[in-house]
């Protein structure tokens, strides 16, 4: 899979349906809901006061992952190999940990404490780790051992200021508060309703709801382990004030991957969207597919994530290398059912984020369109074509869908020939007048990506105007 220069998009493809709701089929929003059901901010208790292990690691979990050790399934197997093998493991800490609390391998939970009060522990680039370790592994530690260990823990909680869209950085210091809560002399209060308050509330969700990508894709993992950390200790879930987000984020992540399979040497990987130049990373397509599976996990009974849990269990896409063997024994749950991802319409789009995904077909050789945070994107035939934010195209056909780039926000005239049309690239949240062939004009405001969807009459062919208008 390689880039390739920016050409004229002109395609003609057939295709099946089109997604005019952000609903997958079977679907019925309630109307004027926003948020699930739930308790107000001053009924919120920011005090840890749960039992170890209070970190990702439920009952149910746990009796799921030494269950399917009993069953020496797959995962099990390749997970134990590499462990067993003495395989170098990118994440050491997190692997022998994790093989301590499904086995009970007491050698397995010392080599995890011994890696992480050893100099190559960095407090601060291996905080989630470290928190890890001690939350899975306190019943192997001395005294002695517990209070080092904590004491990194503390250096790494007090470290520098983050950037907001650093989620990774704020996951492992959420985590690491959680797993010190009994040595604080608040048990966390400060610090998590901080993250919860000023941070998430007051900062990332706003920057949600304006439609700004506030969630870097590649960190989306690291933010679900915030999620299960706060609502497992605390009980609040943080997608409450979010609700519309969270709501079609599942499939978004379903469709935000190309059509064809990567072939690796230890398996074949869905390779998520991404817009450097160049192969793409695996290690960030190991994570993409741990997102997925920590988003299912997260909420079993969505229909969301029901299809997207059809999307990952397929069986060559588990992970085998040494970097997401420990993802997937962790997250995927065999026993989940799942629905067909064929039966999702093969055009989808997010007035939320402005997030447009079409594509031919189910196939691995489908060809797939895709515009997210400016960007337009074709793959076919293996190879990424990248088109510049502000580049005209010709349009582009998808069954009775459209696609268009204006040439600019504002101002655009094209002729449309299909049902609905999805204008790209005008200015996001702004008003437009829309005439066609010349009738009367009306207005319409475009999303927060700066799409403008035209539902048109069945077998139209007319002239379209739009124009901008003016504060």
């Amino acid at each position: 899979m390689t880039s390739m220069p920016v050409l004229w998009i002109v395609l003609t493809i057939l295709a099946q349906t089109v997604l005019r709701a952000q609903a997958p089929p079977g679907q019925t929003a309630e109307p004027g809901q926003t948020a699930p059901p739930g308790g107000s901010a001053a009924d919120e208790d920011y005090h840890v006061y749960t039992d170890s292990p209070r970190l990702l690691m439920s009952k149910r979990r746990i009796r799921l992952l030494q269950r399917e050790r009993e069953r020496q399934s797959m995962r099990w197997q390749q997970f134990d190999s590499l462990i067993s093998g003495g395989a170098v493991m990118p994440e050491p800490g997190f692997a022998w940990a994790l093989h301590y609390q499904a086995a009970g391998d007491a050698a397995s939970g010392r080599k995890a404490i011994q890696w992480a009060l050893g100099s190559g522990a960095d407090p601060e680039k291996d905080l989630r780790q470290l928190a890890l370790v001690f939350d899975w592994c306190a019943r192997l530690m001395s005294p002695e051992q517990t209070d080092q260990l904590a004491a990194k823990l503390a250096r790494g909680l007090n470290g520098p200021a983050l950037a907001d869209n650093d989620i990774r950085g704020r996951a492992a210091r959420v985590l690491a508060a959680v797993a010190l809560a009994d040595r604080l002399s608040d048990h966390g209060e400060a610090f998590l309703r901080g993250v919860v308050q000023d941070w998430w509330r007051g900062k990332i969700v706003k920057q949600l709801a304006s439609g700004l990508p506030a969630i870097p894709r590649e960190q989306m993992y690291a933010l679900y382990e915030v999620l299960f950390a706060i609502r497992d200790n605390l009980r609040i879930d943080l997608r409450e004030s979010a609700w519309s987000y969270f709501k079609t984020l599942p499939i978004d992540e379903l469709e935000g991957h190309y059509p064809g399979p990567f072939q690796a040497p230890e398996n074949e990987y869905r390779i998520p969207i991404y817009v450097r130049d160049g192969e793409p990373d695996l290690a960030e397509a190991a994570m993409s597919r741990a997102a997925g599976l920590a988003m299912v996990d997260f909420d079993t009974n969505a229909l969301e994530n029901q299809y997207l849990q059809g999307w990952l269990m397929v069986d060559q896409f588990q992970l085998r290398g040494a970097l997401g063997s420990v993802y997937d024994f962790l997250w995927a749950n065999p026993y989940q059912p799942g629905l067909s991802y064929s039966r999702l319409p093969l055009v989808f789009h997010d007035p939320g984020t402005g997030h447009v995904f079409a594509r031919t077909s189910w196939d691995d050789d489908a060809t797939w369109i895709g515009y997210f945070d400016g960007r337009l994107q074709l793959f076919q035939d293996g190879r990424i074509q990248t088109l510049r934010s502000g580049a005209a195209v010709k349009p582009v056909h998808v069954g009775d869908a459209v696609l268009l780039s204006a040439a600019d926000s504002n101002a655009a005239r094209f002729r449309a020939d299909a049902g609905s049309v999805f204008v790209l690239n005008l200015a996001p949240h702004a008003r437009y007048n829309v005439e066609i062939d010349d009738r009367e004009m009306m207005e319409m405001e475009t999303d927060a990506g700066g799409t403008l969807l035209l539902s048109l009459p069945d077998g139209i062919h007319a002239g379209v105007r739009l124009h901008r208008q003016r504060d």
